[in-house]
Formats: structure tokens, sequence, C-alpha cells
């Protein structure tokens, strides 16, 4: 993997000014009154500065490893404060600060549900930033030990995010941080198993360095691979390991879901791409086939447990389980076309997923509730917010035109080259998809509408701007794939496996 240094550390002041901002704000009570404005200033710089880092981009290098900083950090293992991204790495840092920036501004439409006074919502704009700060590092890292920090540390703005902040859901928020710590702990020892079989000296935790170039047994890389890939499942989150998603999503404020599932749930897909395909080529096609099933009854469970939820945010929690399970089985099937697909899903999937939650949190804050059963033809009296649902549905289910059909798309037909069988059963999925996303909008949206809601008002005019972002996205990526998939495609093309084998016949090509 090619590395491009930078002249200037861009991606050291995209972690700095978030968390610097996130400091200030726990640290000042007094400026935790203004903490939305802060927090609204910041997450735009860290957005501008993206947008810089992509304008600069040599996209005909993106393969590369670009803006890259490396700075010696602990020197007797090894570990560098090294930051760099390719295409995928700069994609998720734009979808990061793009999501974070309009969950600021929505933030402030979600009183009166959940704990609201200005103070609170400053420790609250903190917490989001501090958690910017570590998507940004995590998506930029070039380091495993130090994307292992991160990936630790993460844990700790978004447990209190969920249990603080939510609608008491102190519960919840333990179950996330067990769960995740013990799939942090798994792959702590794979880190450490890096580190005795790699190259000692200077970088050695480079993922340049590492990347299909460990000398080991197989039996050791698959141990390593698994320690890698257990995290990464939970956090991804796969079947049977999902069920902390549901719960914290029940729970959480919907910016809080936004985010969680927006682009914090994209770092098991991120690091199964990144670190389990390029450092354990072998091991990664060796456990496709068992991982590819069980991604795809994530695909089948996940749509089913969603049509029968009777609460509006665990059903949208539920149908990224499934949408998830899309995406690993793309990652671990062994076709480029495919790959390519589960890269653009994860953009996709972040904006329509982001459209779902928030919209849905701008209706539940006015009804104080989040079941199902107690709407009713609010497309009569919210027909705004009611059309934008609808369209961040249509884009979920992937329908042609919205961003979600490219990269399903892509998936399907790079599944089907390679096992048709599979990409039949999984298939099913998008009938699901259908049900899980008509039927609520059905009950929620057409009818007569519920007495007890005629006094819900439409979106206002900030709700408006926030949502018409994200639905711009949508229609931008539907009908223009192109700059996403340029971004990625090297980076698929260095790390695509060999192709999933089920027996003698299976098609041996790759791409």
């Amino acid at each position: 993997m090619q590395v491009i240094n930078a002249t200037f550390p861009l991606l050291t002041l995209l972690v700095a000014i978030p968390a610097l901002a996130a400091l200030l704000l726990w640290l000042v009570p007094s400026l935790r009154k203004s903490g939305r404005l802060i927090g609204v200033l910041t997450s735009g710089v860290v957005l501008i500065g993206a947008i810089a880092a992509a304008a600069s981009f040599d996209f005909g290098k993106s393969g590369a490893y670009q803006w890259a900083e490396t700075y010696s950090w602990i020197q007797q293992l090894g570990v560098s404060w090294a930051l760099g991204v390719n295409g995928l790495g700069l994609v998720m840092v734009l979808l990061s600060a793009l999501l974070t920036l309009l969950v600021i501004l929505a933030s402030g439409n979600e009183g009166g549900f959940y704990n609201s006074s200005e103070s609170s919502e400053g420790g609250y704009i903190a917490l989001i930033l501090a958690t910017e700060a570590f998507m940004v590092l995590i998506f930029s890292a070039r380091d495993v030990f130090l994307f292992y920090l991160a990936f630790e540390a993460m844990l700790i703005p978004v447990y209190f995010m969920i249990g603080r902040y939510g609608r008491g859901g102190r519960a919840a928020a333990l179950k996330f941080l067990l769960y995740s710590l013990a799939g942090g702990l798994v792959m702590l020892a794979g880190v450490i198993g890096l580190y005795v079989v790699a190259p000692n000296g200077r970088g050695t935790f480079l993922i340049e360095n590492l990347a299909g170039q460990l000398h080991t047994s197989a039996g050791v890389e698959m141990a390593l691979f698994l320690s890698f890939f257990a995290a990464f499942a939970v956090k991804a989150p796969m079947v049977p390991v999902h069920t902390w998603l549901p719960d914290a999503a029940e729970v959480a404020r919907p910016g809080t879901s936004t985010l969680l599932v927006g682009v914090l749930d994209k770092i098991g897909t991120f690091g199964m791409i990144t670190m389990c395909l390029a450092i354990f080529p072998g091991a990664s096609h060796r456990a496709a086939l068992p991982i590819v099933i069980v991604a795809v009854i994530s695909v089948l469970w996940g749509g089913i447990a969603a049509i029968g939820q009777k609460d509006l945010m665990r059903l949208i929690s539920f149908t990224s389980v499934s949408h998830f399970g899309l995406m690993v089985m793309a990652i671990f099937i062994g076709n480029q076309t495919a790959l390519i697909g589960a890269m653009v899903y994860m953009v996709a999937h972040g904006l329509s997923i982001a459209g779902m939650f928030l919209i849905s949190g701008f209706m539940t804050q006015q009804a104080h509730t989040q079941k199902i059963a107690e709407f009713g033809g609010l497309q009569r009296i919210t027909p705004v917010l009611a059309g934008t649902w609808l369209i961040s549905a249509l884009a979920a289910i992937a329908l042609p035109g919205l961003s979600g059909f490219p990269a399903e798309f892509m998936v399907f037909v790079g599944t089907y080259k390679v096992q048709p069988v599979i990409a039949f059963f999984a298939v099913f999925g998008v009938i699901l998809a259908v049900l899980y996303a008509l039927i609520p909008y059905q009950r929620i949206f057409t009818g007569p509408p519920n007495p007890e809601r005629k006094s819900m008002v439409d979106l206002t005019g900030s709700q408006k701007c926030v949502v018409g972002v994200l639905i711009a996205a949508m229609l931008v990526l539907g009908f223009f794939p192109k700059g996403v998939t340029t971004m990625v495609e090297p980076t698929a093309s260095q790390v695509v496996p060999a192709p999933v084998q089920v027996g003698a016949g299976a098609d041996t090509e790759g791409k």
C-alpha cells in the first residue's frame, strides 16, 4: 500500500478540533448554554476540513494513504501516531462530518421527550463532538494499536449519550458497553498477537507494513483474524451479537441513534475491509463461507424481526441488522463488484438511516411516544414529514434513483457471479424490506388521523434544511454513484478475497 505524506497535519487537526471543543464544554460550565452554537461551528469546521481534504485528494491514487502523517509515539512497542486516508477512509470521514453537523442542528428539536435543559444540552453536544473526534481518528488511523485505542475510547461518550441523555436507558447503555467491551477484549488479544508475530521495530503496527506480510502458520493467522472479526461483528452488528442495538435505539435520542447506526456501526464493516481482508487475506478466504452464511441469516432475521416490532425506533434498528448482513455478505463473498457495492452501501445506508431516525425523532418528540399503533393519518396533518420519511424509507429499500439502489445492485450482481444460491436466499431480504418499510408507513401516515395527534405540526424550517440535505445526498448518490465508486474501487481491488467456494463447481472468477 502506497503512502503519500502530507505537508500539513490536516487529519490531526480534524481530530483535535472537536476533541478540544468537547473538552472546553466539559471544563467551562458557562459555555454549555451556547453548546449547540459551539457544536455547529466546530462540526462545520470539521466538515469544511474534510471537504478540503477531498478537494486536494489524488483520485488517480485513491488506493494509497494520502494526507499521511507519521509520528513515533511508543517506540518500545513500535506504535506510531500514524494517520492517512485512502478513498474509503475519506468517504467515511466525510460521512461522519456531515452527519455530526446535521445531528447537532437537529438536536434543538428534541426537547420535551428528553432531558433538555441548556446545561444538559451542552453536555450532550460535548459528547457528540468527542465521538466525532474518535470517528475521524478511527477512519484515518494507519496504526492498528492507535485504531484499537480509539475503538475502545469511543465507547465512553457513546455510553453516556445513551444512558445519560436518552429516556432512562441505563440498562441499554450498559448492555451496549458490555457487548462492545467483550468484543474489544478479544480484539486486544489479536493486537498483542500481531505484536508477537509481526516484524519488530519502528512501524510494527502500521497497516501498510502488515497487509499481506504476516509470515506465520495458517492456524495462528486464523486465530488473529477471528479476534479482530469478533469485535467487528459486534459493531456491525451481526446475528447473534446484535441484540444490544435495538435496545439502545429504543431509548437513545434520534441523534444518538443516527450516529450510532449511520456511522459508528460502519466501523465494523470498515474494520473487516481494512484489517481483516488486508492483514489476514488467507484466513479471510478460509472463513468466508460460514461468515457469508451468518450474514444471510442476519439479512433474513433482521427483516423478519423488523416487521414484528411495535416500537418505531426498534423497527428501524432491526432494518439495519438486515442491511449490515448484506454488507458483510458482499465483503466476504470474494467479488470486486460486490465489495465495491458494500463500500457504497456503507454511505447509502448512513444517509437513509439518518433520514429515518431524525424524521422519526421530529415526530416522536411531539407525540411523546414511539409506539406505531399510537399514530395514524399523519400524512393529512404533517404532509412534508410523511413525504420525507417515505423517501428515506424508499432509499433504504433501494428504490431506483435513490442512494440504496446502486449499492444493492452491485452487491447482488457480484454475489450472483460467485454463488447464485447465496444471492437467491439474500434476495428474500429485499422482499422483507418492502414489508418493513411500507407497513409502518401505512400504519403511521395513512388512514384516519388519530385524534390525539391532530395538534402535531409539520417540519419547521430548520428541520426541512436538515432533511433536505439528506434527501439531496440520497438523490446525488442514487443518480451519480460514480463519484463514490471511483474513490473506493482501488481499495477494493487491493483487498478483495478469493471467491467463496461451496463445491467443486464453484465459480473461480473473482472479478
